[in-house]
Formats: structure tokens, C-alpha cells, sequence
């Protein structure tokens, strides 16, 4: 008697959705962001994805290498493209390089391939380089350019580069004069020091008109990438609108208990990595859960773990961290969440 093989049930990855062509589409996406994110912070955006592309490429290209496996192949599907892409616009604008190739090899060798490659790696590999320098070198990934600063736009591509390197401006200013805190940074340091919420939000040269200056319009140009890939069902609505709507409710709950120290649902929204985390981070097919329903648990518990690092853990923001706690329980939420399978298989008779 010859028992049928039993495999796990649905979703399975089917061949006609080619992983290239995804990559793609999600590099296109961010394309937006990009470019917004250079009209507020200058050219360090762009000094900042040049090196974390060549640096991310070069690594996936020397790991596929040592794999003995083909470089071209593993280059094409755009995976490291889009793991630069994400990690050079969570790093502060003029980051020294140093600071990129650490990041991006800590991303590429030790969250990808050292797991096995792509397919393999339970945690997301940008996150992991972000979280990495966030907690290797703390002052550094808090030097953030003011948003809007002409002498930022004024160094130009090679300009920027040369600072990278050299760690030298050509203008007889210092690189704190271009630097501040991040407005949830900025909120945080308020809040402990005992100022309330309008107070701290007067600062006009920190805060726009509902969350930070420049960052409402950065966070607006990745929702519209966000969206267009739903458009194109590249991801499905479920993580990304339980990511916002937990975040923003549970924002809106503590703002009607305590207006003067709990920020409104969208100072959250648009602020930090939000829309990034919700739209190209929890979205990832390989570090979260697969089922509907996991999906909707797993973006739900970043939701609520961002918002209990921005009020009281220890760093302003919190998606990378959530993300990467996230991804320890996405093989358990998949293992109770897995849709039910109707009817039993038969025997099957020998003649």
C-alpha cells in the first residue's frame, strides 16, 4: 500500500511571477523617494545609494562566487539592488563611507548569505545592516541634515562624495551646522525633559504641519510608490493597511487619554520609517508570514511594537527593531495560521 506525499498547504510561489521582474517593480517604486528625499536633504541621498549599490552588488557578487554559483544569474534578479535601494534611504544623508560598506555588508554576507541566499534568510537584510550601525555607532546614524539647507544642495554629487571620503567640507562650515535631530528624536528628548507636546512642536524649523519638516513630503513620495505597487499587485493590501490602521489607532487611543505628551495618529504616520516599514519592509515575501491571516497578526505586532519603542524604549523610532522581532515569530504565526485543508486523501490501491 502506497501512501500519497503529503506537502504543506498554499500559498506556493508560482514560476510565471518572476522574481527579476518583482525586483524591479520595487526598485521603480522607490523612485519617488528618492528623488524627494534629495529635494529635502540634498545630495547625500544620492552619495549615500551609490555607495551602498556598488558596495551591496560587490558583496552578493564575491558571496555567489564562493558559492560557486553563477554571478550574472544572481546579479539579474535585482535583490541586492533593492536591499541597497532601502538601506541607503533609512541612513542619514553624508553618512562617511565607512559607515555604508558596514552596513551593506552586513546586510548582503551576514543577513542573506550566510543563511543560504535569498529564499533562505528569516531576517530582512536591511534592516538587519540598519540595526546593525544604529547600535555599533549611535552618533553617527544621528547626524541627519536639516531638511531644506542650501549648503547641502550647494556641494553637488562630487562634492558630497568627497566629504564621504575625505570628511572634509569645502566650505568653511562644519558638519554640525548642517545636523540635527530627527523630529521623533527631537519629541522623544522633549518629552524627558518635561515639555509638553505643543510646546516641543512650535520648533517650526524641526516640525511641519503634521509631522516633521521635509519628512511629510519624503513619507508622501514613498506612500505613492507604496501605492503604485498595489496597483500592480506586486503586494497585497493586508500588511500594509494593518500596519497603519493598528499604528494609527493605537496613536489615536493614547492622544484622547493624553494630548499633551501622546502625539496624534498622523505625526506617526508620517514620520520615521512608517510608510517605508509598511509598504517594503513587512511586505517581504521571504522574512514575514505568508498567509492572510499571518500576514495581518505579523504587521500588527511591528504596529505595536513601533509604538511602544517610540514612547518608552530607548531609540526615536522603532521599525527596524519590530521588524527583526517580528521575523523571529513569522515561522510560528505561519504554523498557526495556515489555512485549513477541505477533504482527506484516499488510499491509493495497488493492483
Amino acid at each position: 500500500m502506497k501512501l500519497p506525499q503529503l506537502t504543506l498547504s498554499s500559498p506556493h510561489l508560482h514560476g510565471d511571477a518572476a522574481l527579476d521582474r518583482l525586483m524591479q517593480q520595487v526598485a521603480i517604486a522607490l523612485i519617488p523617494a528618492i528623488a524627494v528625499n534629495m529635494w529635502v536633504f540634498g545630495w547625500g541621498v544620492i552619495t549615500n545609494i551609490f555607495i551602498t549599490l556598488i558596495v551591496s552588488l560587490g558583496s552578493e557578487a564575491i558571496a555567489v562566487a564562493l558559492r560557486r554559483r553563477s554571478v550574472a544569474v544572481a546579479l539579474s534578479d535585482y535583490s541586492a539592488v533593492v536591499t541597497a535601494l532601502l538601506l541607503g534611504l533609512t541612513l542619514p544623508p553624508l553618512s562617511p563611507w565607512w559607515l555604508l560598506v558596514t552596513g551593506s555588508v552586513a546586510a548582503i554576507i551576514f543577513a542573506k548569505h550566510l543563511y543560504g541566499g535569498l529564499g533562505f534568510n528569516p531576517f530582512n537584510p536591511a534592516m538587519v545592516g540598519f540595526v546593525v550601525l544604529l547600535i555599533s555607532f549611535p552618533v553617527e546614524m544621528t547626524r541627519w541634515q536639516a531638511p531644506f539647507n542650501p549648503v547641502a544642495f550647494d556641494l553637488g554629487f562630487f562634492g558630497a562624495l568627497t566629504y564621504v571620503f575625505s570628511g572634509h567640507l569645502p566650505f568653511d562650515i562644519s558638519l554640525d551646522a548642517l545636523t540635527m535631530a530627527t523630529p521623533l528624536d527631537h519629541l522623544k528628548t522633549g518629552l524627558s525633559l518635561q515639555h509638553n507636546l505643543s510646546e516641543i512642536r512650535s520648533n517650526t524649523e524641526v516640525f511641519g504641519m503634521v509631522a516633521g519638516k521635509g519628512w511629510e513630503w519624503a513619507n508622501l513620495a514613498i506612500l505613492a510608490g507604496g501605492l503604485w505597487l498595489l496597483y500592480q499587485r506586486i503586494i497585497t493590501w493586508h500588511a500594509p493597511v494593518t500596519l497603519l490602521v493598528t499604528l494609527a489607532t493605537t496613536a489615536l487611543i493614547f492622544n484622547l487619554i493624553d494630548p499633551a505628551r501622546y502625539a496624534d495618529p498622523l505625526f506617526h504616520l508620517l514620520s520615521g520609517g512608517t510608510i517605508l516599514g509598511a509598504f517594503f519592509i513587512v511586505t517581504d515575501p521571504v522574512t514575514g508570514a505568508t498567509s492572510v491571516k499571518g500576514r495581518i497578526i505579523f504587521a500588527a505586532g511591528v504596529a505595536l511594537i513601533v509604538y511602544i519603542i517610540r514612547n518608552w524604549g530607548g531609540f526615536p523610532d522603532g521599525i527596524a527593531f519590530a521588524v527583526l522581532l517580528m521575523n523571529m515569530a513569522a515561522p510560528t504565526i505561519d504554523y498557526y495560521t495556515r489555512p485549513r485543508v477541505i477533504g482527506h486523501h484516499q488510499e491509493e490501491r495497488q493492483p
